[in-house]
C-alpha cells in the first residue's frame, strides 16, 4: 500500500487506553485476523467466502496504534462486519456486472459537515478486503472538521475489492464520524468553562474502543473503557452495602485485596448531605447525579476542591454550559455514544486503466 500524505495532518487528543498491540500480525504463525495459521476461520476458508489476507498492512497498522487503537482488534472487527456480506457467498452483484481486472478510485466524500473519525478503520476494511495492492490518498485526519462535498479519503484499487468493502467501510466510518460530531458539538459548547465532556459504557456492543476513540477525535474525554480500569459507585451499589460511605469503604478495601489500591474511585451522590460523608472516606472524584445547575454550584462549594465532580443526568447542549460554568471538572453524556446520528459520507467511484 503507498500513501500521499496531505500537508496538514492535525492530532486528535487520544489517550493510549487500549493495549499495546502485539504488531501488524502478518507473520504466518499469528495472522491479524486472529484466525488461524492456515487460514481456517478466514474469509477465505474455502466455505463460498471472499479470498481475503491476514495481516494489515504494516504502516496503517503503525497509524491505529498511534491513534489508541489496537490494529489487530481493528481487523477482527473488519472481518466480522464483511462477514454478515459474505456469508452465504461472494457479492454477486459486483461480481456479475464488474470486470475482473476493472480498476477505479473510490472517493470517500462528507454529504454533509462535521467532524471525521474513523478513516483509517475504514483502510482497514478495505485493507482485508483487497486482493491487489491499493493506494491511498488521505486528504484529512481523524478529528478534521470537513464540510459538505468534501473528499475525506481517496483509495486506489480493484474495483470488485472497493465495491465490495465499500457498505462495511461506510458503515463504521459514517458511525464514528457521527460520534465525533457530536461530542464536538458538546466540546464547543463548553470551550473555556474548565468542564470537558466525558463518555460512558453505553456503546455498541463490540464497538466500544472505536466509539471511544471517536469520542476523542471530537474534544470528548474517555470514562472508563471496562468495569475493572476504574470503580464507579451507584446508586444499586449504595443499596447493596447499605450506604453511600459503606459501599466506598467496602470498594476501596476490594481494591487492596486486589493489589490495586491506587485505582480511581468515583462516587455517586444524589443529595448534598451526602457529599461530605464520602469525602471524608476519600473518594476521588464524585458524580452529582441529577443535580441542577444550582446545586452543583453549591456542590462545587462544598467541596473546595478536595476531589472532582462530574455532572451527570438532566444534560442538553442547551444547558451543558450554564453545568459547566459551575466549576465541574466533567460533564457525562451517554449521548454520545448511544445516540449520536450518523455523519452521511459517500463512496463515488472513478474508473481508471490499470497501468
Amino acid at each position: 500500500m503507498t500513501t500521499a500524505s496531505p500537508d496538514h495532518r492535525p492530532e486528535p487528543a487520544v489517550l493510549n487506553l487500549l493495549p499495546a498491540a502485539s504488531g501488524p500480525g502478518a507473520d504466518a504463525e499469528t495472522p491479524g485476523c486472529g484466525c488461524s495459521a492456515d487460514g481456517s476461520g478466514c474469509a477465505g476458508d474455502g466455505a463460498g467466502h471472499l479470498d481475503v489476507v491476514c495481516g494489515l498492512d504494516a504502516e496503517l497498522a503503525g497509524l491505529l496504534e498511534a491513534a489508541g487503537l489496537d490494529p489487530v482488534a481493528v481487523e477482527d472487527i473488519a472481518h466480522l462486519a464483511l462477514a454478515e456480506d459474505l456469508d452465504q457467498g461472494p457479492d454477486v452483484t459486483t461480481n456479475a456486472t464488474v470486470p475482473d481486472e476493472a480498476v477505479a478510485t473510490a472517493d470517500f466524500t462528507a454529504r454533509e459537515a462535521g467532524t471525521v473519525a474513523g478513516l483509517r478503520v475504514a483502510e482497514a476494511v478495505l485493507s482485508v478486503v483487497a486482493t491487489d495492492d491499493m493506494e491511498v490518498e488521505r486528504h484529512v485526519e481523524d478529528g478534521d472538521r470537513v464540510e459538505a462535498g468534501q473528499v475525506v479519503l481517496s483509495v486506489t484499487g480493484r474495483t470488485r475489492d472497493l465495491l465490495t468493502g465499500e457498505r462495511t467501510a461506510l458503515n463504521l466510518l459514517c458511525r464514528l464520524s457521527g460520534v465525533a460530531t457530536t461530542t464536538r458539538a458538546w466540546a464547543d459548547v463548553l470551550r473555556d468553562t474548565g468542564a470537558t465532556v466525558r463518555d460512558t459504557r453505553k456503546t455498541t456492543p463490540g464497538l466500544r474502543a472505536l466509539e471511544k476513540y471517536a469520542v476523542r477525535c471530537g474534544g470528548g474525554a474517555n470514562h472508563r473503557m471496562s468495569l475493572s480500569d476504574a470503580a464507579l459507585i451507584k446508586d444499586n451499589h449504595v443499596v447493596a452495602a447499605g450506604g453511600v460511605a459503606e459501599a466506598f469503604t467496602a470498594v476501596r478495601a476490594e481494591l487492596a485485596a486486589w493489589g490495586t489500591p491506587d485505582l480511581p474511585i468515583e462516587v455517586e451522590v444524589d443529595r448534598l448531605d451526602q457529599i461530605e460523608p464520602v469525602l471524608e472516606a476519600g473518594a476521588d472524584l464524585l458524580l452529582l447525579d441529577n443535580f441542577s445547575p444550582e446545586e452543583t454550584r453549591e456542590a462545587v462549594a462544598l467541596v473546595a476542591g478536595r476531589a472532582r465532580l462530574e455532572s451527570s443526568g438532566r444534560l442538553t447542549l442547551e444547558n451543558a454550559r450554564a453545568y459547566g460554568e459551575t466549576g465541574v471538572d466533567f460533564l457525562a453524556v451517554g449521548a454520545l455514544t448511544h445516540s449520536s446520528p450518523i455523519l452521511d459520507v459517500g463512496l463515488d467511484l472513478r474508473s481508471r486503466e490499470r497501468d
